[in-house]
């Protein structure tokens, strides 16, 4: 990058804080503009291929919001409505993975399954950064904002262990398909344990080492922004995996890194939340280009039918008999976009696939461009019209006092949240 283009990137972050709230008023979210200005940045700058900065920006910063995400997770609040989470994450999360799949196979002519196991695994968790106004806006029940804002959290550490699943089955060599599933699943149970050790190790520190007057609050926030690299790097050098590493650290952060927690995961999510901007930018210079001339009829319709089929009725189904209403269910239904997550499963789609994940992050591109904008564009209008329609949903507990779910929201737009309290406000 020259340091005309940097310059460049700095004065839109500076504008874009300066201006942000006005911005988001008209309906400009920050992937919409971000996305954008990376359009514009690859006309210029004639970039044909990104540079590999660009994987090592994505990782970290994903690994950063999994932790962020999972550490703010409060297990005993939460339990009040799990039944609502646990049809989310448990069933209409896995259908939306099978539907996708199905879709890919039967539209995109992938070379072997697990390429389309691939597409409908990144495809599948949300990110409400692309509807953040969905979740801070007032008239939304404070349930159903805090029961999006939980599943865009969970979901993407959820269905990473199937992405990369898939990726080892694509990457297999020919006669010897059966070789990878030991070894992905040894990778994964490694992340998993040396996140959580990482992740209670480093709580478990900060907490004593907080309560003797030993640490300068300036510094914890840092500290557990190392902590959540720690718990990434120290996976991948243990051939472990590094997102799920993330994850289980932010978890096992959470829970036993006491009141002080939240506090210092706020300097997590704003540094994520400065990263997410840099990804959205470098994804419309870099990965946005890779549709040029790859679109067609079949990739539109798969894209078109991922933002809302193959959502919208898993949702559905998991709701039966929730007593949220036609319309809530319709609300979560559409709030599904695609985001981060999936830009990031598509960069290492590219890295351990090569050439032959062309068909596959076509197609994962495409679906997060069109969310972008469709969800953008419609978070605003439909979290109003839907507040003004709330009312009838009384009856069945959605209304709770909206400080209960008081969020507060990185540069990025991000979906972070203080831990989940009961209806009191704090």
């Amino acid at each position: 990058m020259t340091s005309g283009a940097l310059a460049v990137v700095a004065a839109v972050v500076f504008a874009w804080g300066a201006f942000s709230a006005r911005l988001e008023r008209a309906d400009l979210t920050a992937p919409m503009a971000f996305v954008g200005v990376g359009v514009l940045l690859a006309q210029g700058m004639h970039a044909e291929a990104g540079p590999a900065g660009v994987t090592v920006l994505t990782e970290v910063t994903l690994a950063w919001v999994l932790f962020c995400d999972a550490s703010r997770v409060g297990l005993r609040e939460l339990r009040g409505d799990a039944g609502a989470y646990g049809r989310l994450l448990g069933l209409a999360l896995p259908l939306t993975v099978v539907a996708g799949t199905g879709a890919a196979w039967l539209l995109l002519d992938a070379p072997l399954p697990w390429y389309a196991l691939l597409i409908g695994a990144a495809l599948a968790p949300t990110d409400a950064a692309l509807g953040a106004v969905v979740i801070t806006h007032p008239a939304v029940p404070a349930r159903i904002r805090r029961l999006l804002n939980v599943e865009s959290g969970l979901n993407d550490g959820i269905v990473t262990p199937v992405v990369m699943l898939a990726l080892a089955g694509a990457a297999a060599a020919p006669g010897h398909e059966g070789g990878f599933v030991l070894p992905a699943v040894l990778q994964l149970l490694g992340g998993a344990l040396i996140g959580a050790a990482v992740g209670a190790g480093g709580g478990w520190l900060l907490r004593a080492a907080g309560r003797r007057g030993w640490t300068d609050d300036s510094f914890a926030g840092p500290a557990v922004l190392a902590l959540a690299l720690i718990a990434y790097a120290a996976s991948v050098a243990g051939h472990g995996n590094g997102f799920v590493a993330a994850f289980a650290g932010g978890m096992a952060f959470g829970q036993v890194a006491g009141r002080g927690g939240p506090r210092e995961v706020f300097y997590v999510e704003e540094t994520g939340g400065l990263a997410s901007l840099l990804v959205w930018l470098l994804f419309g210079a870099f990965a946005v280009p890779v549709l040029y001339g790859r679109v067609d009829v079949a990739l539109l319709l798969y894209a078109v039918l991922s933002l809302t089929v193959v959502r919208m009725v898993p949702v559905a189904l998991s709701l039966i008999g929730s007593r949220l209403g036609g319309r809530t269910v319709l609300f979560v239904g559409w709030f599904g976009p695609r985001g981060l997550a999936s830009v990031v499963f598509a960069l290492l789609a590219v890295e351990e696939l090569g050439d032959r994940a062309g068909p596959a992050v076509a197609a994962i591109v495409l679906t997060v461009l069109l969310s972008v904008v469709a969800h953008g564009v419609s978070a605003g209008p439909w979290a109003a019209r839907y507040g003004a329609h709330s009312g009838s949903l009384k009856a069945g507990g959605l209304h709770e006092p909206v400080a209960a779910t008081r969020l507060r929201r990185s540069p990025g737009g991000h979906d972070a949240a203080p831990p989940v309290t009961s209806g009191r406000a704090p």
